[in-house]
């Protein structure tokens, strides 16, 4: 084993970053099931299901660098052996995974037409990256020791490339079909803008961290560097997740908003003129125009994020 700030000392601050960002996701989750009562069966369970994973990683986590920290400090032998939950908390990170990207992709369907073209190819790379982490999961219950790890190494590569891969093309491909649904209306095309952005935050988060995980265990495969960010990779994912969840309704009071600050603006007050004679067809007009502004505006916006689900925002 290498020097303890590079092994141990690296796995306790990915387990301290994870335990951060895992209060993070209670806290989001308590804020979804608060503020999105009505959302669909499918979409609760998924927020259930990641919530679960993600809390089990992180007691399998807790419970490994306490074993190695506490239990068996000083002891070489156990020191260098592969504990049960640290092998077992890969499915768990990998269901997370698979969970939030399924989502995503399920997101892509909708806002491409139900286009297989777009669909089945990331759905394909999103499949292989969680089979090649299972399988590193089932072959890692034989490993004892942590140098045995180095000699799955390709598969290793694998999974972390193919993760990092399906996350910049999952953000790619909705910030293209965001972008092509811009309409030439500024106050949808400025909300589009912020989903764009948005889809390009979560995504790069993960693939960072994939990216940042591939790299440490090829060039430091004797450290332990790559555990820690390995370990902070269900955290983003349930985050991202959520985050694209909770700022739905953020989104929509802020074109709603929008809407009524351009409305009011709209509305022109009267002359001297109108107020000492009125004239009925002069108020027609004025009401005529201030309910096109609204009904134009509130197309615009529907138009973008989907009628039938209320808002396309709900989806993106």
């Amino acid at each position: 084993m290498a020097s303890l700030d590079l092994t141990f000392g690296a796995m306790l601050i990915g387990v301290i970053v994870a335990g951060v960002l895992y209060g993070i996701t209670c806290s989001q989750t308590y804020y979804y099931f608060s503020r999105y009562q009505k959302d669909p069966w499918f979409i609760k369970l998924i927020v259930v299901a990641v919530w679960i994973t993600d809390t089990t990683h992180q007691a399998l986590v807790s419970h490994s660098i306490y074993f190695y920290l506490i239990t068996a400090w000083g002891d070489p032998v156990a020191l260098s052996s592969l504990t049960r939950t640290l092998i077992a908390e890969v499915f768990f990170n990998f269901l997370t995974g698979l969970f939030v990207q399924g989502f995503f992709v399920a997101r892509i369907w909708t806002l491409s037409g139900k286009n297989l073209f777009i669909t089945i190819p990331i759905s394909i790379l999103v499949v292989a990256s969680f089979a090649s982490g299972f399988s590193f999961g089932i072959m890692g219950a034989s490993l004892q020791n942590f140098e045995q790890i180095i000699a799955f190494q390709p598969i290793c590569v694998a999974f972390n490339a193919l993760t990092a891969a399906a996350d910049v093309i999952i953000a790619i491909v909705l910030c293209v079909i965001l972008h092509t649904s811009r309409t030439g209306f500024s106050r949808s095309d400025a909300l589009i803008n912020k989903l764009i952005a948005f889809a390009v935050n979560t995504g790069l988060l993960t693939a960072v961290c994939s990216c940042l995980a591939l790299i440490t265990f090829v060039v430091l495969p004797d450290k332990l560097l790559y555990i820690a960010f390995f370990f902070l990779l269900g955290r983003l994912y349930a985050n991202s997740l959520l985050a694209t969840l909770n700022a739905r309704k953020t989104l929509r009071d802020l074109s709603t908003s929008q809407e009524l600050s351009l409305s009011l603006r709209d509305i022109q007050p009267p002359t001297t003129a109108s107020m000492s004679t009125p004239s009925r067809g002069g108020r027609a007009n004025d009401i005529a125009i201030h309910i096109n502004t609204l009904q134009e505006s509130k197309h615009d916006l529907e138009s973008q994020y989907g009628n039938s689900h209320k808002h396309r925002v709900e989806e993106v």
